[in-house]
């Protein structure tokens, strides 16, 4: 039987080749279907986990904040909104993000017809939206919920209590939304 390595000298290097046999090759194969095989399977069992317990979950809150941009800044990251009879734009990127909320307060807001929340942040995040508003005095920051522009703000002084408010556009179910993912202040975590 013929040795199943052999070395050639090439240049500076060692070069190796294998030399198979049929059955070296129906052997390989076959190891390789089964472990395809639980690969699949592995990969079935860890996410199938992981689908259903996500089919449990309420849906995800969806409440961003955006500052107020320059109209010459790149255009895919920049979206336009009117405030006050006039065009402004705003981040894509919001400066706070579903991810950066601890607990919230819902309230009847004062049109009668929608809903307002006060939405106490995440220490770090309080940190950083005090930076930002800080160096955008003058600037609007606007909040998105649940895909549309609900509410926005003049920023006037710095928001240094990390906690920032949404005054009116709410449904009672988007209410009903936020309760099943955030607790209410003063609650314990869910």
């Amino acid at each position: 039987m013929a040795s199943r390595f052999s070395f050639v000298l090439m240049g500076h290097s060692w070069v190796r080749f294998f030399l198979f046999s049929p059955l070296d090759v129906m052997w390989f194969a076959t190891c390789m279907r089964y472990t395809i095989k639980a690969v699949i399977i592995l990969a079935l069992v860890f996410f199938a986990g992981g689908v259903m317990a996500g089919g449990n979950k309420g849906k995800k809150v969806d409440i961003s904040f955006h500052i107020e941009t320059e109209s010459s800044d790149n255009p895919k990251m920049i979206f336009p909104h009117e405030v006050m009879g006039k065009q402004r734009f705003f981040r894509r990127i919001p400066e706070v993000s579903s991810n950066d909320y601890i607990a919230f307060t819902p309230f009847p807001a004062d049109d009668q017809a929608s809903y307002g929340v006060i939405l106490q942040l995440k220490d770090n995040v309080g940190r950083r939206l005090a930076a930002v508003t800080q160096s955008s005095s003058g600037k609007w920051l606007v909040c998105k919920a649940f895909g549309r522009i609900v509410d926005g703000v003049l920023i006037e002084d710095p928001v240094e209590d990390a906690v920032l408010v949404i005054w009116k556009g709410l449904s009672l179910e988007e209410i009903r939304q936020i309760d099943e993912s955030i607790p209410r202040i003063g609650e314990k975590k869910k």
